[in-house]
């Protein structure tokens, strides 16, 4: 969720207020290049993926142990979404955070994980670490 009539750069900087700093790290826009060409440019008028994009540079910016993501790939072209997963195992293996996410996007999620549990109804039917993962036993939860 960003801030629509916020621009960019505002949005952003909402995320520093917890970190007691006013100046955006560097690392955010070298992690979301399109932010910085953008930075004047208001929230609402971006793209989908480009918001999505900005909302986790926002979450970044507030210098987290833990960045938890509710279907990031929902809306976006498959472009956006491989460039999100290059991007988020870099934050994860740069800044050794821990990222949650909750995707229905396999290939998605698997790019990103380290571990991978499928929850169903509110039980956990599958856990297994990534490198020893059975994608046709996740891929039958995740059928419709």
């Amino acid at each position: 969720m960003i801030f629509s009539s916020m621009t960019v750069q505002e949005n952003i900087e909402t995320g520093l207020t917890v970190t007691g700093t006013s100046k955006v790290p560097g690392d955010i826009y070298e992690l979301f290049p399109v932010l910085l060409e953008m930075r004047s440019r208001r929230g609402g008028n971006l793209s989908g993926g480009q918001q999505q994009q900005l909302a986790i540079a926002r979450a970044l910016a507030s210098n987290p142990k833990v960045l938890l993501l509710d279907e990031p790939t929902e809306g976006i072209q498959p472009s956006i979404i491989r460039d999100m997963a290059r991007t988020l195992r870099k934050i994860r293996d740069q800044k050794g955070l821990t990222i949650v996410v909750s995707e229905q996007v396999l290939s998605f999620a698997l790019d990103v994980a380290d571990r991978v549990i499928v929850i169903e109804n509110g039980t956990f039917v599958h856990d297994a670490p990534r490198a020893g993962l059975d994608e046709a036993t996740v891929s039958k939860f995740l059928s419709v």
